[in-house]
């Protein structure tokens, strides 16, 4: 079984032009390349009604949204690691700058009076 295969408008067409100009019958167009009579009879149909469009699968649409959501994901997912990346370096700032340091120190400067 061949599975969805996804054919342009322009293979489409002229498969559909091979067989109204006579080149070969719909049986042998279908064994040349590889596709059922009957799609080639529902491609000879469209094509009669201008309506020869792509069909089977995804739009290119869902596919991008598909993608983008992956993306908000792992974008997301890198935004909360940043995040945390400067707490914990906020933290160890805070913990360099501690008493024993001397840099925050509560002692008084004078002594008793």
């Amino acid at each position: 079984m061949a599975g969805n295969r996804k054919f342009s408008k322009a293979f489409k067409s002229q498969v559909v032009e091979e067989f109204l100009a006579g080149e070969a019958t719909q049986a042998q167009l279908a064994r040349r390349y590889g596709v059922s009579d009957n799609l080639i009879l529902q491609w000879r149909r469209r094509y009669a009604d201008g309506k020869l469009e792509e069909i089977a699968g995804p739009s290119d649409k869902e596919e991008r949204i598909k993608e983008l959501e992956r993306m908000v994901g792992r974008l997301t997912m890198e935004n909360e690691l940043l995040k945390k990346g400067v707490r914990f370096a906020l933290l160890r700032e805070n913990e360099r700058s501690s008493t024993i340091s001397g840099i925050t120190s509560n002692r008084s400067n004078g002594g008793a009076k």
